[in-house]
């Protein structure tokens, strides 16, 4: 699968790949000195390869539990991974000798929620200024100077400075979270959810700031979303993840437009259009449960919930396989879809 995605982005340089990246939760058993038994593990992310090109911006999409947020926290280093490797700059970083502290300063994080990630206790001054001193160094007027300059660039003045996130609304809060994101001058930024706590006006200005953002500092996003709406806006390359896997890879102006996964098309097809007319709510219906992350059915994991499946679906997992220009789908029956 690795080398299939090694032709998607030849003529681009690639900053970021994660190749065959798998992270398995081992499940805790209470205490029984006659149970017996293999182990058992949450398969969080299971072989997962994806290449991010610089400049650009790549969303993961897929439905709560799909492994993507895990994804990401592998990339960023908050999470080790089972097996597999991350390829930052050309270079690995899974290796536990690197120099953490470079990483963190080219590869930063939004979370989802900017009352979870900025402390409470804390001035947004302060909220900003802990990773430069950490990550940047130098003199304390120019960290200040990083502080008020990241203010300015996400649309915050230096009266929101002196402020604590409990006197800020929830676009504020996710602005101070982007303005300490960018202060360390990172490369590289993950966004986990930017804007599903936020109002829909709110979203629709963050979304812009974002891309404002990555056209001023040449900046690259990965961008975790089950937002349809939202990665379609972004992102350059979308990547559609279910039960751990990839099941469908490409351009976003291609796979949006005509997906090929029958996963893919009811998720694209269940995402309401603001038109009366042209409504497509559950034109494809996916029936049945997502599948046990600790016993996951055998061969292809969407087989049971999927209209077009067969036998050699229950039996044999399909490869990652290109099927277009720079568009790859993991189906035994993509030809099916086309129809």
């Amino acid at each position: 699968m690795v080398d299939e995605l090694r032709t998607t982005h030849s003529e681009q340089e690639v900053i970021l790949e994660t190749r065959n990246i798998s992270k398995f939760y081992p499940i805790r058993r209470t205490f029984n000195p006659f149970q017996r038994g293999p182990s058992k593990y949450v398969r969080a992310v299971d072989n997962v390869s994806i290449k991010v090109p610089k400049g650009k911006t790549v969303a993961i999409v897929g439905e709560s539990g799909c492994g993507k947020t895990t994804l990401a926290k592998v990339i960023a280093l908050l999470v080790p991974p089972t097996s597999g490797d991350v390829i930052f700059e050309g270079e690995s970083i899974t290796n536990r000798k690197i120099d953490r502290k470079s990483i963190y300063r080219k590869i930063q994080m939004v979370f989802q929620d900017p009352d979870s990630s900025l402390d409470p206790r804390l001035e947004v001054r302060d909220s900003i200024a802990e990773p430069c001193r950490r990550l940047l160094g130098g003199s304390e007027n120019e960290i200040q100077s990083t502080v008020t300059r990241s203010l300015q660039v996400v649309g915050l003045s230096e009266r929101h400075a002196r402020r604590v996130p409990a006197h800020l609304s929830g676009g504020q809060k996710q602005r101070v979270a982007i303005a300490r994101a960018i202060s360390p001058r990172p490369k590289l930024i993950i966004l986990d959810e930017p804007t599903s706590a936020l109002d829909t006006s709110v979203q629709a200005q963050i979304l812009n700031l974002l891309l404002d953002l990555q056209r001023d500092y040449n900046l690259t996003y990965l961008i975790i979303t089950h937002n349809i709406s939202v990665a379609e806006y972004l992102s350059d390359i979308l990547v559609v993840m279910y039960a751990g896997n990839v099941v469908e890879y490409g351009l976003s102006n291609s796979v949006i437009p005509k997906p090929r996964h029958p996963y893919t098309i009811a998720l694209i097809s269940s995402a309401p259009i603001p038109n009366p007319w042209k409504r497509n709510l559950l034109n494809a219906e996916i029936r049945g449960e997502v599948p046990s992350a600790i016993n996951p059915p055998s061969g292809c994991k969407f087989h049971p919930r999927c209209r077009y499946a067969e036998k050699l679906c229950s039996e044999q997992s399909p490869e990652l396989c290109e099927i277009g220009p720079g568009h790859f789908v993991s189906c035994h029956f993509a030809e099916k879809t086309a129809e």
